[in-house]
């Protein structure tokens, strides 16, 4: 099994990455907080995440702390996973949806404390989309370039917000 794999087949590993991926970089005490869990834990998992390449230390820090970021890899490889790989493939698959519901469930809960254009802007939508396998190709790779795009746009801008964007394309009709 890969190192980068094996590191993330663990709830609070998959938790530090997602958090940092999503909130941005963070000390050990910030993800512990936000985690709720102790600085102690998200130490030593920062470390084994560091040590399989998927987090480091920005060098914003000072000597007691040190500040911690996702490491940008969008190498992606298609080689194929043994079986405990495939394994643990999945159930970081279900992690993330997991993620994805506390984070959903969480917007439904504190939504109303939101402008009323965040309101209506965000929040879960379906979007059915007929197409062959090219075309459903062709649109992923429109709504990755789409996410490049805006990824940092509001850098700078007052009242700018961090939003998560998830997508999760399933399959309607059976295989």
């Amino acid at each position: 099994m890969s190192q980068p794999r094996r590191a993330l087949a663990h709830p609070l590993r998959s938790r530090i990455v997602a958090h940092l991926r999503i909130d941005g970089a963070a000390t050990s005490a910030e993800l512990a907080r936000a985690l709720d869990t102790h600085t102690g834990a998200t130490s030593y998992h920062l470390r084994v995440l560091e040590s399989a390449g998927l987090v480091e230390d920005t060098g914003l820090g000072n000597a007691k702390t040190r500040v911690w970021a996702v490491v940008d890899d969008d190498e992606e490889t298609s080689q194929p996973l043994d079986e405990d790989e495939a394994a643990t493939e999945r159930w970081l698959d279900h992690d993330y949806v997991d993620h994805f519901a506390t984070r959903a469930h969480r917007w439904i809960d504190e939504q109303d404390a939101w402008a009323p254009i965040w309101q209506e802007s965000c929040g879960l939508r379906d979007v059915p989309v007929l197409a062959t396998e090219e075309q459903f190709v062709a649109y992923l790779a429109e709504l990755d370039e789409l996410n490049q795009r805006y990824r940092r746009i509001g850098a700078g801008s007052p009242g700018a917000r961090r939003i998560a964007v998830f997508i999760d394309p399933l399959p309607v009709d059976p295989a």
